[in-house]
């Protein structure tokens, strides 16, 4: 009798494994021969996944910079430096798309560097050159003197389906070519990523580990087609990890190659969704269209007299009732598209013509105004107070100067911090923006700096931008 339980209890522990091992939580689908799948598309498309690594210069201002020109300090402390440049580092990842040398990647590992190593499985190196990149949607395209390169094909997000598998290939922490898998956890992830608080749309989300490195490697499919650019913008998430869709990708990569941006129309509105309670207060029946909650100066929606609360209920026929859609609908058009605005004010709906203007990157030393200062400028983040050791954390602190230019001439330079512009305080971009569009080419400007905790008035004169 015992030895007949034992029999049988042996059955059902083989029955159990063989079926544990076809069909368990854990396991990763296999191909009729019994070979992995996951190992065969490696094996495949690992010779196109390169490593990127980057040097780029950091400049931190000492906190005693603004004694630095006095005789007295100088007399007991010496001539001491008052900038200290340091070389960093970065790592990510990348992978050739063009059999002529043509690669993706991040935008943000490659923003600011000074010099590109690109390196191969098997351990061939290249210099990389940036063709083009788009702060945007954080993508961009380097390239590298080489032709008859192995390539990865390019598959279609949009049919990517949540819970089917997905591979991460990178170079996490410098550890390269590192194999990651998992499943597809979501799609159409709106995501707040660094200090700036950019938000990116329309993610991939998967639970395939992607770490700080894995920036700009391929998200596969089973096909070894690439459905995602992986990206570790939140470098607190566990378990969490990020991807741009290729379709993304796809659509600006002829622009990124050829003219090393992308082209967007510009509306010029800031947007929030229309919610019960914000319809039934602008007599709406429904929660529909975009709210306008704030006008770009001199943008194409001020100049056609879209006002503040009107709500965006169509553009061009196609409705508008989400800030993404207005997003898509906007960017579907080229600059200087007439398009056909439906609003909805004071309980009544009209329409407005609108002429497109073109979407300036932030940050831009040259305005889409027409006036220029000469500086390229940025709202503070804790990276900026590093780098520039800032006494103050509200306005815009000039990141470039124009050689040559007003701010050159009047001894402005980068970690100064713009206070005020014409008396009116500057504690945003938009501000910033907001009292440039006051100024007109050759007028004066009365600018309130503060320079290591010391604010002065810098007198300079507006210039007209260049085209």
């Amino acid at each position: 009798m015992m030895r007949r339980t034992y029999s049988v209890v042996w059955c059902i522990a083989i029955l159990w494994f063989l079926l544990g091992s076809s069909v368990g939580y854990t396991a990763m689908p296999v191909v009729s021969d019994g070979l992995n799948v996951v190992a065969d598309i490696v094996e495949k498309v690992s010779p196109a996944v390169v490593n990127i690594d980057t040097l780029r210069t950091k400049v931190y201002r000492s906190p005693l910079a603004p004694f630095f020109d006095d005789p007295f300090f100088r007399y007991f402390f010496g001539d001491t430096q008052e900038e200290r440049r340091v070389p960093v580092k970065g790592v990510g990842t990348g992978f050739v798309f063009r059999s002529d040398g043509y690669i993706i990647t991040n935008n943000h590992v490659i923003e600011g560097a000074e010099e590109i190593k690109v390196t191969f499985n098997d351990g061939k190196q290249f210099s990389g050159k940036v063709v083009g990149r788009d702060p945007l949607t954080d993508i961009a395209v380097i390239r590298i003197e080489a032709s008859e390169l192995p390539t990865i094909p390019l598959g279609d997000s949009d049919t990517a389906k949540v819970g089917e598998f997905v591979i991460a290939i990178g170079n996490p922490y410098g550890l390269s070519h590192t194999v990651t898998t998992g499943v597809l956890s979501a799609k159409g992830r709106p995501i707040s990523a660094g200090d700036s608080g950019r938000e990116y749309e329309n993610f991939l989300q998967t639970d395939a580990a992607i770490n700080p490195g894995n920036s700009g490697g391929p998200l596969l499919n089973l096909q070894g087609e690439v459905i995602g650019i992986n990206t570790a913008i939140l470098p607190y998430a566990q378990g969490i990890g990020f991807a741009i869709p290729i379709n993304m990708a796809k659509s600006i990569l002829e622009q990124l190659i050829n003219q090393g941006k992308v082209v967007r129309a510009w509306l010029g509105v800031f947007i929030q969704e229309v919610t019960q309670e914000i319809a039934e207060k602008f007599g709406l029946s429904q929660p529909r269209g975009a709210l306008v909650a704030d006008i770009s100066p001199n943008s194409p929606a001020e100049r056609a007299e879209i006002s503040r609360g009107d709500i965006i209920l169509k553009v061009d026929g196609q409705e508008t009732n989400t800030i993404s859609e207005l997003q898509r609908v906007v960017r579907s058009h080229r600059p200087g598209d007439r398009v056909t605005v439906e609003i909805w004010r004071e309980k009544k709906t009209m329409v407005v013509e609108v002429v497109l203007g073109e979407l300036q990157e932030e940050g831009s030393m040259t305005p889409s105004w027409g006036v220029t200062l000469g500086v390229e400028v940025r709202e503070i983040t804790p990276d900026l107070v590093t780098q520039y050791a800032l006494k103050r954390t509200s306005g815009v602190v000039i990141v470039g100067i124009e050689s040559g230019g007003a701010a050159d001439r009047a001894g402005l330079r980068p970690g100064d911090v713009i206070v005020e512009c014409n008396r009116n305080g500057i504690t945003s971009l938009r501000d910033w923006e907001q009292a440039l569009s006051r100024i007109q080419p050759g007028e004066s400007v009365l600018l309130l700096i503060d320079r290591g905790g010391r604010t002065y008035f810098v007198p300079l004169r507006a210039e007209q931008r260049k085209e």
